[in-house]
């Protein structure tokens, strides 16, 4: 369980204990509400658990819903035997939309977080660009860009450095990816390379510097952050060729 973040290990919990609540809250109504209605009632509880958590609370959820709504609201009471078809077929319909609903509100939670990732991605490229516009050197351009870049891809340290190419580092490439030597790294699998990255900057097509990346470990920035990150890097050579400032030692 520690492995997972907190929200998640409550869902889990809300998993588990959540459907036995509310089903131990409609007991004094099972008589006079029929068991659809009671289902659908139990049904909001996987809604909201999935939605606060995750894909596996939901499933848990589900699962725990169909038990308890079988022991406590099907005839034989107290009994995981169901003596009715037709609660039968209710509690089987329970289980399936409860997984299918879990579903559905895991992956809205999901688009939650990406439309609020792209955002400040935007964000970051914009400010960049409006910083590039109206600063008076590019060296502050520079240092904005190696903030964000120390902020977007999780790194201990990034550091400017102008002229020309020294040695063969690892390098994050235009298209997001990284090289080792001649060879593709998966990021996603393995993490950032435990060494320097270099991240090529270029202006008025001349290289200008490249920013160095040293990663923290056991990070895996997404490929949308790499692409945002290479963006940024492109705006602070083009502001270096424009303002052309002397190199720095």
């Amino acid at each position: 369980m520690a492995r997972y973040p907190l929200r998640d290990r409550i869902a889990l919990a809300a998993a588990l204990a959540g459907p036995l609540l509310v089903a131990l809250l409609l007991v004094p109504f099972r008589g006079g509400v029929s068991s659809t209605n009671l289902a659908l009632i139990l049904v909001v509880v996987i809604v909201a658990v999935a939605a606060a958590g995750s894909r596996l609370a939901g499933a848990l959820a589900a699962l725990s819903t169909a038990v308890w709504f079988d022991f406590f609201l099907t005839r034989p009471y107290q009994s995981f035997t169901i003596g009715h078809g037709g609660d039968i077929a209710t509690a089987a319909l329970l289980l399936a939309v409860g997984l299918a609903v879990s579903q559905l509100a895991a992956h809205a939670r999901k688009l939650e977080v990406l439309v609020v990732t792209d955002a400040d991605y935007l964000f970051r490229v914009h400010d960049t660009a409006q910083l590039a516009q109206s600063a008076s050197s590019a060296d502050a351009v520079v240092d904005h860009v190696e903030q964000q870049l120390t902020d977007l891809l999780q790194l201990q340290q990034c550091r400017f450095e102008y002229g020309s190419l020294l040695g063969h580092p690892a390098r994050l490439e235009q298209d997001g990816s990284v090289t080792v030597g001649r060879k593709r790294w998966d990021v996603d699998q393995l993490g950032w390379p435990q060494e320097e990255i270099e991240l090529r900057a270029s202006g008025g097509g001349r290289f200008q510097g490249r920013f160095m990346l040293n990663p923290a470990p056991d990070t895996r920035p997404a490929l949308e952050a790499r692409l945002v990150a290479v963006t940024l890097a492109d705006q602070a050579g083009a502001a270096l060729d424009t303002a052309g400032p002397s190199p720095q030692q």
